[in-house]
């Protein structure tokens, strides 16, 4: 402040040569190649692999727990509740 009261204009150096929206338009058009390239990158896994199988109807209880990143009591309580059915084969339990 000047010593008649008055406050000085603070000027804040810039650290970049950009306008606030032109910066953000460059962050938003960064973002978006970037997630592009991920997604270009990473692999389908919309359905777990098996040898030999192109299609796979029935899941193990551990795909499941993957699929919907719930842990198995969670599965067991779905189970219990009605919203999964069970497909026991053998010993084996499998889930469509």
């Amino acid at each position: 402040m000047k010593e008649n009261g008055s406050a000085e204009k603070v000027v804040t150096p810039m650290l970049f040569p950009f306008e606030p929206d032109q910066f953000w338009e460059l962050m938003r058009q960064l973002i978006r190649e970037e997630v592009s390239h991920i997604e270009k990158q990473k692999p389908d896994n919309s359905a777990f692999e098996t040898a030999g199988m192109t299609y796979k109807p029935l899941y193990k209880i551990a795909e499941v727990c993957s699929l919907f990143h719930v842990s198995k009591p969670t599965i067991y309580k779905w189970i219990k509740h009605g919203k999964l059915k069970p497909y026991k084969i053998r010993s084996r339990v499998y889930f469509f």
